[in-house]
């Protein structure tokens, strides 16, 4: 009985995969074709499956971009861009995707260090960081296992130095690994929806506006008060919006 409901498991994984390749193979035909709505009804059917990965989102944006549509178009590349961050494509697209925004808002820049630091480490994701970190250690494995069975002196010598970087270079690796989970969890990045947000000293109807954002803008969110959420936006303002007004990147 067991064997047959594995089977069955199997069988409808089989058919749900095989079922979204087929909608991305249409979507992708329909978006050659300059159906780009239809091409966005696949590739969102794709989604409402329980699929998701960075080029369903980077074809996305791709759509979005197409139609005109800011926001929607910035989500999916930010989406596309938390999945693999070292893409060039996605940054290109998504720097496209931003000229069409109307708030123009200086980054707060970064100290020497650490701007060295997120740079050397931005290509990958946390979970990329750590298949490099796996990868580092089983080639120290493998070098541990020359070292023991290699009998000339030269080779075993060369062994066990590459043991010894491939060793110190999977602790760096576990480090960044463990840094970047922890801001991934900790962010909670958001993309603005509405044409226009007007943003609140507090988290009340009746507090003075401190600035105002339009669609395409990223915050990050600080905090939440019932239908209110504190964000922070680039230069370090923040302020407190409706939660409707935003969508949360987040969210898979």
């Amino acid at each position: 009985m067991k064997k047959l409901q594995f089977i069955l498991i199997l069988f409808i994984s089989f058919c749900g995969f095989s079922q979204n390749e087929t909608l991305f193979e249409q979507g992708n035909k329909a978006y050659n074709e300059g159906a780009y709505e239809v091409a966005a009804k696949n590739y969102l059917q794709i989604l409402d499956g329980g699929e998701h990965s960075a080029e369903l989102y980077y074809n996305l944006g791709n759509v979005y971009y197409k139609l005109n549509e800011i926001a929607p178009s910035i989500y999916y590349y930010e989406k596309a861009l938390l999945l693999n961050p070292g893409d060039a494509d996605i940054k290109n697209n998504l720097a496209y995707a931003k000229n069409m925004t109307l708030d123009a808002i200086e980054v707060m820049p970064e100290t020497g260090l650490a701007k060295i630091y997120n740079s050397a480490t931005s290509y990958f994701s946390f979970e990329q960081w750590a298949y490099v970190s796996v990868a580092l250690m089983i080639l120290f494995v493998f070098c541990y296992l020359l070292y023991y069975f290699l009998r000339y002196a030269t080779y075993k010598r060369i062994a066990f130095v590459s043991g010894i970087v491939f060793f110190f270079l999977a602790f760096a690796t576990i480090a960044i690994t463990y840094s970047k989970y922890n801001i991934f969890s900790s962010d909670q990045p958001a993309i603005v929806f509405d044409k226009e947000v007007i943003v609140k000293s507090e988290p009340n109807d009746t507090s003075a506006e401190t600035f105002r954002l339009h669609e395409g803008t990223k915050v990050l969110i600080l905090d939440e008060l019932g239908e209110w959420k504190k964000i922070k936006i680039a230069d370090g303002k923040t302020g407190w919006i409706y939660n409707k007004t935003i969508k949360i990147l987040k969210d898979f």
